[in-house]
């Protein structure tokens, strides 16, 4: 395992997380959503199979595409709330210079999501 600040852990190849993120809160919740974004998945699925008229599919395509954007953003902002935050509080306690890198690495990741969400 290797700390990545704010407290996190990541596997180092072994896949296993050794603290809590910043959606545990939620987590029922969102795997609750994520069900539903799954049914809508496999809705699609039965609309290709049966023929649907394209235009009900593409309709079903954008439902499904905004409940993951949806899911994507709640997800982001609970990443700022909790990884950021953590980051900005412990760099307090680190001093300037390394408190001050590590919430600039958390802000440059959450950057990078955003960026990937907008490419989408």
């Amino acid at each position: 395992m290797t700390t990545t600040g704010a407290g996190a852990m990541t596997p180092s190849g072994s896949g296993v997380q050794a603290t809590t993120h910043g959606y545990h809160k939620q987590k029922d919740e969102h795997l609750k959503r994520l069900r539903r974004i799954e049914g809508q998945i496999r809705g699609l699925q039965r609309m290709v199979d049966e023929d649907t008229y394209c235009i009900d599919i593409l309709t079903q395509v954008s439902a499904s595409t905004k409940g993951l954007q949806s899911f994507a953003l709640q997800l982001l902002e609970e990443h700022l709330r909790h990884c950021v935050a953590t980051a900005a509080i412990e760099s307090s306690t680190q001093g300037a210079v390394k408190g001050g890198a590590e919430i600039d690495a958390k802000v440059e990741e959450a950057t990078q999501a955003i960026a990937r969400l907008l490419r989408t």
